[in-house]
């Protein structure tokens, strides 16, 4: 049995009991139902998550960050050379991206995951080096990934939600680092959504007009080649997908399966929460949407999820920037459910 059929196998529904308890307690508690709006909600899928109610505080965290570059970066989709990659990921590693100063607002750790790197990356704190290849290949001649290496990603990303849940983190969140990767995620969501390419084809890095129209053009030409069909989920992401997809669509099965929740970041992190899904429907029951990007194709891809976003800035950085942002609500909607009196032991008249 492989490391992915297995920890599919693992995976179980969210607990509906835990989740009815937490319905309960909601309305027992000294405000009015549903005045909490969407943290209501988060605080009783916590609770089915972990299986009991009111759920523990979802505390450590940890923020795993995929990097991985793009051979589809040659086809001119990116203001950026591919170098950046390298580059921000040394940035992060010395802590002086935004999802360092995010994290240490919230106290999080932050660990990058180099999946996939074209450039060899000095050992320093907080880096896991489990690189499966130097970047994929452009996936307008073919698939990205082999048969192989998307394997090998996707038991990367098993692996590392394993190590830091075992070090004894309670909620986890995904980012990305990787200059073309709006191009494989807009490629994703598209196979797996049914929807147009333009339609979930956003600017990235700030493109201009011009260039928008031919990431459009290569992005269908690289799904029309390669045939990616969501009947067959892996190959599809193969077939489109980087190395950081696959990274993270183990990180959330495998965290699935540990009943650990997981915040999405951005466009990159929903696109391959879509292929996690198609490979493993209840997965979803453990997954909370961070925030929503500014990217079109996030939107699209939260409403096929059916998450709904704590946060919604504008933001379309990466990194798991709006992951971070959104520890503290998480933690917040656990404190409703645990702190918050009933009106019987706060002595309030409830409105029966």
């Amino acid at each position: 049995m492989s490391l992915l059929t297995e920890t599919v196998a693992a995976i179980m529904p969210a607990s509906a009991d835990a989740m009815a308890a937490a319905e309960e307690r909601q309305s027992m508690l000294t405000k009015p139902r549903g005045s909490m709006g969407p943290l209501e909600d988060v605080g009783t899928r916590l609770c089915g998550m972990y299986g009991e109610c009111p759920p523990p505080l979802p505390e450590p965290v940890a923020i795993a960050v995929f990097a991985g570059d793009h051979g589809v970066c040659a086809q001119g989709v990116s203001l950026y050379p591919q170098e950046v990659t390298l580059q921000m990921v040394g940035n992060i590693l010395a802590g002086g991206a935004v999802v360092n100063a995010f994290s240490r607002q919230v106290g999080a750790e932050v660990t990058v995951v180099d999946i996939g790197v074209a450039g060899e990356l000095e050992a320093a704190p907080g880096l896991l080096v489990r690189k499966v290849a130097a970047g994929t290949a452009d996936m307008t001649t073919g698939p990205a990934m082999t048969a192989a290496q998307v394997q090998a990603a996707v038991e990367v990303g098993i692996d590392v939600a394993r190590e830091v849940i075992a070090q004894g983190n309670r909620l986890l969140a995904i980012g990305d680092m990787g200059i073309g990767n709006t191009t494989a995620s807009a490629a994703l969501i598209s196979v797996f959504t049914g929807l147009d390419v333009a339609d979930v084809t956003g600017r990235g890095t700030g493109i201009d007009n011009a260039m928008l129209e031919r990431k459009v053009s290569v992005i269908e030409k690289a799904i029309k080649i390669n045939a990616a069909s969501p009947k067959d989920p892996i190959a599809a992401l193969a077939a489109v997908g980087g190395f950081e997809h696959a990274g993270m669509v183990g990180f959330l099965l495998a965290a699935a399966a540990l009943r650990t929740p997981v915040i999405l970041d951005g466009v990159i992190a929903c696109s391959a929460a879509l292929v996690a899904r198609a490979v493993a429907p209840q997965a979803a029951d453990y997954w909370v949407a961070g925030h929503r990007s500014a990217e079109p194709g996030a939107k699209v891809a939260l409403a096929h999820l059916d998450l709904v976003p704590l946060v919604d800035l504008e933001l379309r950085l990466g990194e798991g920037s709006g992951a971070a942002l959104a520890v503290p609500f998480v933690q917040a909607s656990a404190r409703l459910l645990r702190e918050v009196a009933t009106f019987d032991s706060a002595g309030v008249t409830d409105k029966e």
